[in-house]
């Protein structure tokens, strides 16, 4: 059990690093087009990042409305970010 925990804290670190680089690179670039690839690819990272806290807020910590609903929340907020930069990262990538 603590070496699921430890995996996803390396993991949810590791989606928040890729979601940063992506943020600075999608802000720096002058081409529109690499704006929204990179733009598509942090909302894809968040997105995955997000879900990892609501499954790790979910199992792995004693129950409680508060975190039920915390975890819920951070959930729809991942999957939703998910789809939306895997449908804008196909809308770019075909421009």
């Amino acid at each position: 059990m603590q070496t699921v925990q430890t995996i996803l804290f390396a993991l949810i670190l590791v989606t928040l690093a890729c979601s940063v680089y992506y943020s600075f690179r999608s802000r720096k670039h002058i081409d529109p087009k690499l704006r929204g690839i990179y733009s598509s690819r942090m909302n894809i990272m968040m997105g995955i990042m997000l879900v990892l806290i609501a499954v790790s807020q979910l199992f792995f910590f004693t129950d409680s409305n508060i975190r039920r609903v915390f975890g819920t929340i951070c959930f729809l907020l991942g999957v939703f970010n998910l789809f939306s930069g895997l449908r804008n990262h196909a809308h770019f990538t075909r421009q």
